[in-house]
């Protein structure tokens, strides 16, 4: 497959980065390099470069699983980033998934096209499982990841190229990166730096697909308003920081983020008919305190929501029950 050109890659890692919950603004030319993207997310803003190319079969008949990007138009030494991340990137344009080479290991390089490789079958676990990594012999990590997980890979990058220098670590990322939770005596025996990245990829991994499951049942949209838009978040019901908090699609319900926030703040709750109602006590606090302007027009919407047409995906009845008792719902 030949290469993309820049807009179209441009355009796959915008996509990607608003699958991951976030957006971006290209703040450099298409066809520079590196990319720079101001990103903004949830809780900050960052700056993110990249070097980013096709992803494109190696060509070397003996290994045919081999695919590879060519870094052209750049020269050695690759700039790095001096206020963020720094990304080296392949894109696989057919299954519209991603690839992560370690920068420091390519940062320089003899003149010419020099090639980073991964192995393709990377790239199809990773699109069951949201992440996957390919160790070569020298130790070198490179990762695969869906474009939902784009910013999970962004935001941990340096740490996940850099677990293949420490088997027990690479192990242990390998297998949370397949939800599987991580074992309190197998992280007892990392430090604590690797120790929060195993955890950290173990949440980034459960909140991506959980993301994603919840999404995917709702068709994208709002259960109140029906809205796409990519403006439709999934809301766990019961809080993740509650214990049995299960990272399951009967533990969501996508929302747009207006109603995702009053959910959790619990001025809205679901009951048990699948009905969205507002907490009429919350309500009064906030009408003494004169913040309950737009009150009339917000309720207008509440009411029987928009379920998943797969009666498995609906919330689950025990879940709104507990949930409501946590938020201290009258009536629970």
């Amino acid at each position: 497959m030949p290469a993309v050109s820049p807009g179209f890659l441009i355009d796959a890692i915008l996509d990607a980065i608003e699958q991951s919950g976030e957006s971006a603004t290209l703040t450099s030319g298409l066809r520079s390099h590196p990319r720079v993207l101001v990103v903004t997310g949830p809780e900050e803003s960052i700056l993110l470069w990249m070097y980013a190319w096709t992803l494109t079969p190696g060509g070397r008949p003996q290994l045919a699983n081999e695919y590879r990007i060519q870094m052209t138009s750049v020269n050695s030494p690759l700039s790095l980033n001096p206020s963020g991340p720094s990304l080296l990137l392949g894109y696989e344009p057919s299954l519209k998934m991603f690839a992560g080479f370690d920068l420091n290991r390519h940062r320089t390089f003899t003149t010419g096209s020099p090639s980073v490789q991964i192995d393709i079958t990377s790239l199809h676990r990773a699109l069951q499982d949201g992440l996957a990594f390919h160790r070569k012999q020298n130790g070198e990590v490179a990762v695969a990841f869906r474009p939902d997980n784009f910013m999970a890979y962004a935001r941990n990058a340096l740490g996940l190229h850099a677990s293949g220098r420490h088997t027990p670590t690479f192990d242990l990322i390998s297998k949370v990166a397949t939800l599987q939770p991580p074992k309190k005596d197998d992280l007892a025996r990392l430090t604590v730096e690797r120790s929060r990245l195993v955890q950290a990829v173990s949440r980034l991994s459960r909140s991506a697909n959980f993301r994603l499951q919840v999404l995917q049942a709702y068709g994208s949209r709002c259960a109140m308003t029906r809205m796409q838009l990519r403006l439709v978040e999934a809301a766990h019901i019961l809080p993740v920081a509650a214990k049995g908090s299960p990272d399951h699609v009967t533990n969501g319900i996508a929302l747009s983020p207006t109603y995702h926030r009053a959910f959790d703040m619990g001025l809205i709750f679901l009951t048990e008919g699948y009905e969205m109602r507002l907490n009429i006590r919350k309500h009064a606090a906030l009408t003494e305190l004169r913040l309950d302007g737009g009150s009339e027009a917000f309720q207008s919407t509440l009411g029987k929501i928009h379920l998943p047409p797969d009666r498995n995906q609906w919330p689950s009845v025990p879940i709104i029950r507990k949930a409501n008792r946590l938020r201290a719902i009258d009536g629970y």
